[in-house]
């Protein structure tokens, strides 16, 4: 693989603005070289004769004479100059000493390549500042963190004589090269009492408890002399009177003791609780700053190699030696110079492994670098398998259906309206996940961050081709059972009533998938899928991140599929007792939740909206909130308008789809997608396109406005005298999820252009621990 691609593959997607803008230089290169080929006569190939006597040449000169010249030629090409600016950042700028004819575009080329170093070392150091910045917030928690585990699991342990030979272990430890070497790392707490969950346990196979730390040995006389100097200091567990836990309202208790008007920072009650609560999220948040760590060693070696690379095709084209002094002043920069992050990465590994995976280091690494997904053949093979077992399934239903004439006959007719509900609901479910299918595969293909803007753990997220498989598995399972209940029903005289029961097993069968605990069809994702839905019911008692409302805006689609499930307690309970002869909208209790159910989703995101407003004193989400408010009254007024028809319902259900359809087109358009803004360098668009072809952007938008527009369908009454029963309005519920997955990807390429612009590549995790110290110099 060429180097550019390479670059380009291991980028980190958010921070792309950041890297050596390698196909610009090299653009500049391939002028150089046309400027070259355009003027120079092409040479005439040399003889075997000529050859030998080159080689003869140069096997009789002193090679210490060549690179002495090829230095002081290299010497008169370039000359590297640093500027110091007032923040004390350096600034490198390169003079070309040669003046050739044509030598404008080597002088850009240089200038560029000045202002790509300068910019990726200003971004290095300030992101290892933060970094730094960070380091010294861990050390204060993880002083917390030490101080409350002995006094939750071992309250009469004598912390001050153990801290003491740590200060003194620190004190004689060989020196960093980290102006201010972070505590995190030469913490030793062998005799401290530590968690169950995560302490170290000694004699077990794997254990690296000694490799984990090198200890020095303890001078007695510098013991004596600070025994004598540390006797007035103070217990090191007062640490604890000082610190307070962080209350995120995570929880739906949290959360109504915030609103009853809880604190957001609570005392210590010193239980094994909420040690392990704190454990878990320092946890998480060592973690995030690890791969933090990881991207930016990444970082620097990605461009240090470019610099490399630029550089010898410069050389190769112009033949000028220009690589070994330029080269130099980058390994001198920040960029090249720097040790912070890879002592860091040492000092994080260690301390994690001591403290968060019981001292063994697999355990420990396994976490902080899980291994990236591979892609299967059989994932492939699979998929193939159930696409072209769905597609015969398909063709034996259609004619099966066409042989016994049932579509023909009234009594046929009737049995198909009341069992075709029942298999409708998997339909909308299998073309969504095909679209979610889709707008994976195009999230990959034009590098939008999909896996962490929903916050997947790294490897447990879905490619296209598993989301794929299991979606024509669902329609193979699906048109399997379809065909069966027909072709039983044609046979009711040796099945009886049993056939009734096809679509309740179906659904059974489904349930036990998708609630099964053991680790078997991606638990994973299951389990986040149930949590996010549980968070969605809940909407108002949980934090409100972005796959939960990203689910909500999904169900908000998918209001038929809704309706089907109440179809099956319907079909099960009165039409099947009844021998077929009731209709479900013939039960009032039925008509009522059929217009609950309708409104339910767009409920969630009403509530979700609500909480973003107190928590993040948003004021978008209020409109947000006020858009789907209007929803819910808009479908209220069109549900009532189909079961009593009259006139006053119609006009109200026309005028509230009307303003409905209008506020959430805009939205869509401009708030979700971040389209026709005013100041754009793409007229009528947003000034960064992922998409190459502008005119993608404006047939969405298009489309998005007529399929937004196919909400009137239930109140204008598009009646096609071919279609019977409730076909249209399934159709136009299909449409709807199409919108929904053309939706979804703009909204996330949006929502990834945010993150690049803000150079956000990792999740944000609240500290456990805040101290008073803190509070009191907010205050002042």
């Amino acid at each position: 693989m060429k180097f550019g691609k390479e670059f380009k593959r291991e980028m980190v997607p958010e921070w792309v603005e950041a890297y050596v803008d390698y196909t610009g230089l090299k653009h500049i290169l391939q002028e150089i070289r046309r400027f070259k080929e355009s003027k120079q006569p092409p040479t005439p190939a040399r003889t075997l004769e000529q050859r030998l006597a080159v080689y003869r040449n140069f096997s009789g000169l002193n090679l210490q004479g060549l690179a002495q010249n090829a230095g002081d030629i290299e010497d008169q090409v370039i000359a590297v100059n640093t500027v110091q600016h007032e923040n004390y950042r350096k600034f490198y700028k390169t003079k070309f000493l040669a003046s050739p004819e044509g030598a404008e575009n080597e002088i850009s080329f240089f200038n560029k390549l000045d202002h790509e170093l300068n910019k990726v070392n200003t971004f290095y150091k300030d992101k290892v500042d933060e970094v730094m910045r960070e380091v010294n917030l861990l050390n204060k928690q993880m002083d917390a963190l030490i101080a409350l585990r002995i006094k939750v699991m071992d309250p009469g342990f004598d912390a001050f004589a153990s801290l003491q030979r740590l200060s003194l272990d620190i004190n004689n430890s060989t020196p960093s090269r980290i102006t201010s070497p972070p505590r995190i790392a030469n913490l030793d707490t062998d005799d401290m009492p530590v968690s169950p969950s995560f302490g170290p346990t000694y004699g077990r196979q794997g254990s690296t408890t000694s490799a984990s730390y090198s200890k020095v040995p303890i001078d007695h006389n510098t013991l004596r002399e600070n025994r004598d100097t540390d006797s007035t200091k103070t217990d090191p567990l007062e640490i604890l009177d000082h610190v307070k836990i962080v209350n995120t309202f995570e929880s739906p208790m949290s959360t109504i003791r915030g609103v009853l008007g809880e604190s957001k920072e609570n005392d210590l009650s010193y239980k094994k609780e909420e040690l392990k609560k704190v454990e878990q999220r320092l946890k998480l948040i060592f973690f995030e700053f690890y791969q933090k760590l990881r991207h930016l060693k990444h970082f620097s070696y990605m461009n240090l190699s470019a610099f490399s690379k630029i550089l010898k095709k410069y050389e190769k084209i112009t033949s000028r030696k220009a690589a070994r002094s330029y080269l130099k002043m980058v390994d001198n920069s920040y960029l090249g110079s720097s040790e912070e992050v890879t002592s860091l990465l040492d000092r994080v590994e260690t301390t994690f492994i001591k403290h968060f995976s019981q001292s063994n280091r697999r355990e420990g690494m396994k976490i902080l670098r899980p291994r990236h997904k591979r892609e299967k053949h059989r994932i492939t093979f699979l998929s193939g398998f159930f696409s072209g077992c769905s597609i015969a399934l398909l063709v034996a239903v259609i004619l099966l259906r066409d042989d016994r004439k049932l579509i023909d006959k009234d009594e046929g007719t009737s049995y198909l309206d009341k069992i075709v509900p029942l298999y409708s609901f998997y339909a909308y479910i299998v073309l969504h996940m095909l679209l979610y299918a889709a707008n994976i595969y195009f999230w990959r293909r034009y590098k939008i961050n999909y896996a962490f803007i929903f916050g997947f753990k790294q490897g447990t997220e879905l490619s296209y081709r598993e989301v794929f498989l299991l979606s024509n598995g669902l329609a193979m399972l699906v048109l399997a059972a379809l065909l069966m209940h027909l072709h039983m029903n044609s046979r009711a005289e040796v099945y009886g009533t049993s056939v009734e029961y096809v679509p309740l097993g179906l659904i059974m069968v489904l349930l036990f998938i998708t609630f099964c605990p053991f680790s078997i069809i991606y638990r994973s994702s299951r389990l986040f899928l149930m949590r996010c839905v549980f968070h969605c019911i809940c909407a108002p008692l949980y934090k409100v991140t972005l796959p939960d409302f990203f689910l909500a805006d999904q169900l908000t689609s998918q209001v038929e599929a809704i309706r089907s499930l109440e179809y099956y307690i319907c079909y099960y309970t009165w039409i099947k007792s009844s021998h077929g002869h009731n209709s479900c909208p013939s039960h009032d209790v039925y008509n009522i939740f059929y217009f609950i159910l309708a409104i339910i989703p767009y409920w969630f995101r009403f509530f979700q909206c609500v909480r973003r407003l107190f928590e993040e004193k948003d004021q978008a989400q209020a409109y947000n909130g006020l858009r789907y408010f209007l929803t819910i009254l808009a479908v209220v007024i069109k549900t009532a308008y189909a079961l009593r028809k009259s006139l006053t319902w119609e006009v109200l259900a026309i005028l509230s789809s009307l303003i409905t359809t209008f506020f959430n087109t805009y939205w869509d358009i401009v708030v979700d997608w971040g389209l026709l803004r005013r100041k754009s360098e793409n007229k009528f668009l947003r000034d960064k396109l992922i998409l190459r072809h502008r005119s993608v952007y404006f047939i969405a938008m298009v489309l998005d406005v007529l399929l937004r527009f196919a909400w009137l369908q239930l109140v204008l009454k598009f009646n096609v005298p071919s279609l019977q029963g409730s076909t249209v309005s399934s159709i136009f519920a299909c449409l709807e999820v199409i919108r929904r997955g053309m939706w979804n990807f703009f909204r996330l390429e949006n929502e990834h252009l945010n993150n690049v612009g803000k150079y956000r590549a990792f999740k944000s995790v609240p500290l456990p621990f805040v101290y008073h110290e803190e509070d009191e110099e907010k205050e002042e």
